[in-house]
């Protein structure tokens, strides 16, 4: 007799047909890394609690009219699993499958793991496809040289990728007198919006925004941590007066208008078992990323 068997889980719940790799125009990269947090735990989890979550997604984005996704077409790749010899090894082979992908043509989106798969994600990104401007949304500024022990601790992603592109960032109430010193050291390398100049200023750091990124690639990275944790209490450092759905949503459109996003991840989660909202949330970020850059994209490409 016949058996139904449910679908290999894939971002959005997409029944097969709707998923094959040589048609779709994006890609999930789910990253399960969690090899340096220093306080909460759990981000391991982060990217099959996303996958979970965004299958009970309703397609339909009013900001557009329609189902976006049927547009661009999605695929999610298997998890990649880390190197266990360390995190340096684990960013290298980050690296190199972002490479692949993104030379295809494919709009990579990694799911995060810890922030540190952001240094592999946009080194692979850069040796693909070239020269691109950073737009970083985060609660800290991850710009120590190093911390525990390591380079590439998930504390200093941003030092990691200053040296092959310039940083925009937003949200960032949480910074270390070394990290301070740096910001003030390389005004050329490093844009700093904190969060209570996203809340007072007037929409500014949105115009500075627009024209930093104008005509340029651009590599977005989320840390999920960067919104209020009323949002997403589930990450493991949260920080208070974070940014709010709205305040995001209006750097993402300024991104997606003006510059060309040509790779995004969404980091930090870490899913708390007795609560799944912030699950969802991230979910329904990372589908409205995406509607948001294949828009821009299919019709500058067309």
């Amino acid at each position: 007799m016949p058996y139904a068997f449910r679908p290999p889980a894939n971002f959005l719940g997409l029944p097969p047909e709707d998923t094959g790799f040589e048609d779709c125009q994006a890609v999930i990269l789910p990253l399960p890394y969690e090899g340096t947090v220093s306080y909460g735990h759990g981000t391991a989890h982060g990217p099959d609690a996303i996958l979970r979550a965004s299958a009970q997604i309703e397609l339909y984005d009013r900001e557009f009219g329609r189902e976006p996704v049927f547009d661009y077409g999605v695929h999610t790749l298997p998890a990649l699993a880390p190197d266990l010899s360390g995190p340096e090894a684990t960013v290298n082979t980050i690296e190199a499958a972002v490479a692949e992908y993104a030379a295809m043509g494919k709009l990579v989106v990694g799911l995060g793991g810890e922030h540190t798969v952001s240094v592999g994600f946009g080194r692979g990104l850069h040796r693909a496809l070239g020269e691109f401007v950073i737009v970083q949304i985060d609660a800290h500024a991850d710009l120590r040289a190093d911390y525990e022990g390591t380079p590439y601790s998930h504390a200093c992603i941003a030092r990691r990728l200053v040296d092959i592109a310039p940083i925009i960032q937003f949200g960032i109430r949480s910074i270390s007198q070394e990290e301070a010193d740096f910001i003030a050291a390389h005004p050329d390398r490093v844009t700093v919006f904190f969060a209570d100049e996203v809340h007072t200023g007037g929409g500014a750091h949105l115009q500075a925004l627009a024209e930093a990124v104008a005509g340029k690639n651009v590599y977005l990275t989320v840390d999920v941590d960067g919104l209020d944790p009323s949002l997403i209490p589930a990450t493991g450092t949260p920080e208070p007066d974070g940014l709010t759905w709205r305040q995001t949503l209006d750097i993402i459109r300024t991104v997606t208008q003006h510059g060309r996003v040509i790779g995004f991840d969404v980091v930090e989660l870490a899913p708390n078992p007795t609560s799944h909202s912030a699950d969802f949330i991230v979910a329904k970020l990372v589908y409205k990323i995406l509607n948001l850059v294949m828009e821009t994209r299919v019709v500058r490409e067309a």
